[in-house]
Order: structure tokens, then sequence, then C-alpha cells
């Protein structure tokens, strides 16, 4: 402790969260928890927890959609969370519209089923993207867009900019080429992708969708600097509660270039269904479908004042130190004989890059440990992290080092063509002993607001004491975790 306080003496500038945490967070330390999976999801203070028991205990609330009173208080306290939302991100009503979801996912699925892609577009995406976004390239699909991979480069697993933009560029001149999406940071190694690629697609002819929900827990989004047509938040990953709201925030310019492919409740101005007509509403309220989850989205302009009081600048601070020593003790970490105990996916330091680190446990004679019993035995210590390819399948094929041909070879055509993949690949182990894996995923361990020093030090104690000089077993393990 004393060695990490010398090396990083502007952790103490960090002290307000230790009091947080203890006057807000006390079922951490109260119930032993060590959590270490902020990229999965935030955590909530208790003040929000009483301010949402509070609010709706005093007062009566009813389906916004109508004008009597208690539609009336529902509408009024949704509608005050949209400037609360544009204010965080440094930018105005004017500007951007915020479009309420269930999560970061429903507002990638709002873009998807509604851009205007075309035979004559293109979808270009990053290697590196969740499935959320990746998902996007079947709507693109089906309406004869092309689909355009940039691939990853070692050893830190960045995307070069040199290859986004030929990617971007691919096609000729003029016109507008379609979109481009990708994450502003990684939720699998943590890389954070330039924000600068933003303007630099615009200027080639594209629009942009900013995946910023691994990155706005612990960074600051400027969007009056960097412009995306659209961006993608889930708030529980901020601040932890409510689940179930996420945004998509629109350009204002671009929100016209949006049609729906269907229409439903909420989303309509008027509807015949003698007449076989329908007119959908001409602002946001277009793409919120049915019911606004309108008891718990009073709550995010809670939580998103709970952390400007904190400050994300001060968030970002703590999470970047503690992730800065995380990365040098894990790659201490050795065998009796010398072998490395950690093998660590993407950048070794916090060199533009968040508080989520990807990483295997190596056995002494360097095999990799099956996450599936770094899950069981975690767990059994009370710690929270996550194991698997964590919905970036993209992130994990790089890191593990798989080419087209290992994921979808020879092989691969000919047990479809014969019909026999589903009975000879029936399960997860199926598919990754054909391509050579021995465990199908990583360990990721992810750094937030209130992380501490000592969450870090109890993940490194249990590496240590854990899996030092221990001996690779797959055998009698549960079936393994999907992504």
């Amino acid at each position: 402790m004393a060695d990490f306080r010398d090396i990083y003496p502007e952790y103490n500038d960090t002290s307000k969260l230790d009091e947080l945490r203890d006057a807000e967070y006390p079922y951490l330390d109260e119930r032993g928890h060590v959590y270490l999976d902020y990229t999965g999801a935030g955590l909530a203070a208790t003040s929000q927890l009483r301010a949402h028991a509070a609010r709706i205990s005093a007062g009566c609330f009813g389906n916004p959609h109508s004008e009597n009173p208690t539609s009336s208080a529902s509408t009024e306290l949704a509608e005050q969370a949209r400037p609360t939302i544009l204010r965080h991100f440094n930018t105005t009503p004017d500007d951007y519209a915020v479009v309420f979801t269930p999560n970061a996912t429903g507002a990638c699925r709002l873009v998807g089923e509604s851009y205007p892609f075309g035979r004559r577009g293109r979808l270009v995406l990053t290697a590196d993207n969740h499935n959320s976004v990746n998902g996007i390239r079947e709507f693109a699909r089906a309406r004869g867009s092309r689909v355009a991979y940039v691939p990853f480069r070692a050893p830190e697993l960045r995307i070069s900019e040199a290859d986004v933009l030929a990617a971007l560029s691919h096609g000729g001149n003029g016109g507008r080429r379609g979109l481009f999406a990708y994450p502003a940071q990684s939720n699998f190694t943590g890389v954070q992708h330039p924000l600068d690629w933003v303007s630099r697609a615009q200027e080639l002819g594209y629009d942009v969708l900013l995946d910023a929900a691994a990155y706005v827990p612990a960074n600051r989004l400027d969007l009056s600097a960097v412009r995306p047509e659209f961006v993608a938040v889930s708030w529980y990953k901020v601040f932890g509660y409510p689940t179930g709201v996420g945004s998509l925030l629109v350009r204002r310019d671009a929100l016209p270039r949006l049609r729906r492919p269907w229409f439903s409740g909420g989303t309509i101005w008027g509807v015949s269904v003698q007449g076989g007509w329908h007119r959908m509403l001409s602002n946001e309220e277009a793409f919120e479908d049915g019911t606004l989850n309108f008891l718990s989205i009073p709550d995010v302009s809670t939580g998103l004042e709970w952390i400007d009081s904190i400050g994300i600048d001060l968030i970002h601070q703590r999470v970047s130190i503690l992730t800065g020593w995380l990365l040098e003790n894990l790659s201490r970490l050795r065998h009796a004989n010398g072998a490395p105990l950690v093998r660590c996916y993407g950048p070794t330091t916090v060199s533009r890059r968040g508080g989520t680190v990807a990483f295997n446990f190596l056995d002494p004679a360097g095999h990799v440990v099956d996450e599936r019993a770094v899950s069981r035995d975690a767990s059994a210590a009370g710690i929270s992290l996550r194991t698997g390819c964590f919905c970036n399948p993209g992130a994990g094929e790089w890191a593990f080092g798989l080419s087209r041909k290992d994921v979808r070879g020879p092989w691969w055509l000919a047990l479809t063509r014969a019909g026999f993949l589903r009975e000879s690949m029936s399960t997860v182990d199926d598919y990754l002993d054909r391509i050579g894996l021995p465990s199908g995923g990583a360990v990721r361990v992810s750094l937030g607001l209130v992380s501490n020093i000592a969450d870090v030090e109890a993940c490194l104690d249990f590496a240590e004491r854990t899996y030092r000089d221990r001996e690779t077993s797959l055998n009698a393990l549960a079936p393994r975790l999907r992504c």
C-alpha cells in the first residue's frame, strides 16, 4: 500500500469518493462485496433509492398518454429529464433530441431499423463493437447496403486511423455514403477510440453512431465539441439505478433521416384501420414505442444530478489511477518458475484506455485457465467480475488469434450444406473444440465510481493465492458461459 501511495500521491485527491462509499454505498463493505463489474452495471447510491421512494410515495402518477392530472404529473417529470440529459453532455434541445429507450441496445436497434440503408449505401463498423452495434449489419444487408469491418492492429488491439479512413473512403467521392458505427470505449479491452473519428467520417459523407455505453460512466462527453448524429447510452451503467432506461441522442438535423418501419402506440399523430393510413409524430416521440417507463425516467435526472455533484473528472481520475495500478501489478505476477501468471489483452498502460481490463490466467506451463473455473472461484471468494467474450466477438477473435478461416472455414460450409451443423455442433464447447480454443473467453475486471484500492488489492490477492503454481484442470466444470 505504501508503494501505491508513493507512486500515486494524487489518489489522495480523490478521497471524497471514499467518503461517499462509506455514506452512500455501505452495502459493499458491510456485506464484503468486491465489485469489479462496472462495465456490466454501475452501482446505486442509497440517496438515489430514497429519492425514488420519496417521489412515488408522495405523488400519484399515471400513464403519460393523456391530459388528466396523474398523466400530466408523469409527463412533466419525464420531460424535465430530457434537458437534464442534454446539459450533462453540454448540449441543448435545439441541437439534440433525447429518445428514451430500454437501454443502449434499444437505442442501437432504433438506428438500425430506421436508418435509410439502400443498395448504394455502406455500413462501416470497427471490429471492436458490442453485438448491439454488430447487429445493425443485418438491417443494412437486408436493404442491400454493403457492410465493411475495420480490423484490429496488434499488440494493443487498437483500430488504426489509417484503416478507418481507408474503409470510409472506399467507393469514390460525393454524396452521403451511409453509417459509421464504433464505440467510444471498448467493453472488452478498455481501448478508447479517438472521438475525432466522428468529424473525419462526417467529412467523408457518413453519419456516425457513437456507442457511448462503456465510455460515459467515467469520462466526459462534450456534444458541443464532438457532434455524432447518434449516441447510444444505458443509464444503469452510469449510476446503477434505474435499470430499463437508456437513451438515443439524435442530432436534430439527422432526425428526419430516420424512418420507422412500423408504428405503435405513442408514436403516431393519427391512424385509420379502414382507411389504411397512419401519420407518425414529427418529433422524438415517434421513436418511443408504447408507454414510457414513467416511474423510472425521473430517476435519470436524480442520477445525473448525483454524478454532476461528484464530478465526472474526479471519477475519471480515480478510475485511471486504479486501472494503472491494476495493470502494473497484473503484469508482475509470476509463477515460481518465472512464467507469467496473467495474459492481458489490449493496452498495458492507461494511455487512451478506460477502466476495463481483460485477461486470462495462465498455469505454470502457459496453458489458459478456463474462464469457467475463474468465475466459480471468484464467486466463492465474494468477487463480482465477468467472464466470457462480453458480447464483443470481434475483440475476442483477435485477442485469441483467430482468423476468418478459423471461425468460418471450409468445415463450416460443409457442415451447413450437409445438414450436420445442428447435430455435430450443438454446444458452444463443440464449436470451441472445432476452432481449437481451450477456453471460450477471458476474464474482465472493470472499475468505476466507488472502486477503491482495497478492491484492486483483493483482486490481485485472489489471482496470486488461487492460481499461482496451480496446474490447469478442465474437468468437471459447469456448462460454458455464453457471450
